[in-house]
């Protein structure tokens, strides 16, 4: 893609590909704090401890493990993440009905170290989908205080310390987008609560609205292609370049058939990467 792959100073980023479900994970820390916090995004059960094994080669500790919704083609990795990480604290939207250590709401941020991730709520593929913007913290933190070492917890929406981040002040600047938006696509919206309309205007309101340089990472590519950027999908998404009810017609016929693993992955996500959840519930619903 056209989008180039710089990454900020002081950040350590990894892409790294699943490929049964074709899902991207991602590793972010810190370098330069101190015991180099970082955070997993959309790691996957099949692959959890090659995940493990990269953070301790690059001396990172892992302090969250993010979900950007709640997974129907594969099971996450959180649950046995923070079986194998101690102190490891696992994370998803509260609209998602899922369970996490940590549920979080449009606004919120994720702190590790100097940089953050921002929650911006990007329902439509599901009811609970949510983008991570990476933020840099702005303020001044003394060395050697839980927030320099990573160890805090999640800043609220409208809380004093969240104004402690920005985005304009990173060199580049990246969103994680799961399956709101794709390279050249999106996520389908026919099942789990779904809803093509919502999906258009989340899109359009909190992740084409970024600045054009923005490089977008989604959860899933089928082509090999890694990251694109909120002015290529703005000329050239298929789909979001539509107005509304053109996009809400190319959704509805679609006609996909259901995630293979949908019975299996969804039942667990929704219980933290608990594969031993019996509760059907969400599939019944």
């Amino acid at each position: 893609m056209g989008a180039a792959r710089f990454v900020p100073p002081r950040l350590l980023f990894r892409q790294l590909f699943e490929k049964e479900s074709s899902t991207y994970t991602f590793l972010l820390a810190d370098e330069t704090a101190p015991n180099r916090p970082g955070v997993l995004i959309d790691p996957v059960d099949l692959t959890f401890d090659r995940d493990v094994r990269l953070a301790e080669e690059l001396d990172v500790t892992l302090r969250f493990a993010l979900n950007t919704h709640a997974h129907a083609d594969h099971i996450t990795g959180t649950g046995l993440l923070k079986k194998r990480v101690p102190g490891i604290r696992s994370v998803i939207s509260a609209a998602s009905g899922a369970g996490a250590d940590v549920l979080v709401d449009h606004g919120d941020v994720i702190p590790f170290g100097r940089f953050g991730l921002q929650v911006r709520a990007t329902p439509g593929h599901t009811k609970g989908c949510i983008t991570f913007v990476l933020v840099e913290r702005v303020a001044t933190v003394a060395a050697g205080t839980a927030e320099a070492d990573g160890q805090d917890s999640v800043w609220r929406e409208g809380s004093v310390d969240v104004e402690g981040f920005a985005f304009d002040k990173l060199v580049t600047r990246m969103a994680f987008t799961g399956d709101a938006l794709l390279i050249r696509g999106c996520g389908r919206t026919d099942f789990q609560e779904g809803d093509a309309s919502q999906l258009y205007r989340s899109v359009h309101s909190q992740i084409l609205s970024l600045p054009p340089d923005t490089l977008l990472y989604p959860a899933h590519d089928y082509q090999g292609r890694t990251v694109t950027s909120v002015e290529e999908e703005r000329k050239y998404n298929p789909r979001l370049t539509k107005n509304e009810e053109q996009f809400k017609a190319i959704m509805d016929g679609l006609g996909l058939p259901p995630p293979k693993k949908l019975k299996d992955a969804l039942p667990a996500n929704m219980a933290d990467g608990n594969v031993e959840a019996q509760n059907n519930t969400f599939l019944a619903a």
